[in-house]
C-alpha cells in the first residue's frame, strides 16, 4: 500500500525545526499531553513562563509522564533558571504521581504546579479552574 509520496514512517510524530529557542508566555501542550507530539526537545525550544498540561485519559496515556518528564529535562539545559508554572486541566493520577515523585527537581529548576482546586459556578452548571495572572 502506496502512502504518497514524502511519507515516512517514524517514531515521532513532529519533530522541531533548527534554530534558537522560542520565547512565549504561555504554551498549551500539543496534543493532550501526548508523548507521540511532544519531547525534550519541544522543551528546550519552546520555553514558556506558563505551559498548560491537558488530558485526562489513562488509556490513552494522557497527560503522558514521558512529556512532564521531559519538561524537567529540557528546561534543566536552560541557560536561565526562569520561573515556570505548570496549569493541569485536570487532577489525574499521572500528574499527582509525577508531582511527588519529582518534586524536589521541580524545585531545582524554579517550576511550579497549580492545583485545580477552585469551582467555577455558571447558571446551573460548575468546573474545575484556576486564575492565571500574566
Amino acid at each position: 500500500i502506496s502512502k504518497g509520496p514524502g511519507y515516512s514512517k517514524s517514531a515521532k510524530s513532529t519533530t522541531m525545526p533548527p534554530g534558537p529557542p522560542v520565547y512565549l508566555d504561555m504554551v498549551y501542550i500539543p496534543n493532550h499531553s501526548n508523548s507521540k507530539n511532544v519531547d525534550v526537545e519541544f522543551f528546550k525550544r519552546v520555553r514558556s513562563s506558563y505551559y498548560v498540561v491537558s488530558g485526562n485519559d489513562s488509556a490513552a496515556e494522557e497527560p503522558s509522564r514521558a512529556v512532564l518528564d521531559s519538561l524537567l529535562e529540557g528546561k534543566a539545559q536552560w541557560e536561565s533558571n526562569m520561573q515556570v508554572t505548570l496549569i493541569p486541566t485536570h487532577d489525574s493520577d499521572v500528574m499527582r504521581e509525577w508531582y511527588q515523585e519529582t518534586h524536589e527537581k521541580q524545585q531545582d529548576l524554579n517550576i511550579m504546579v497549580l492545583a485545580s482546586s477552585s469551582t467555577v459556578v455558571m447558571q446551573d452548571e460548575s468546573f474545575p479552574a484556576c486564575k492565571i495572572e500574566l
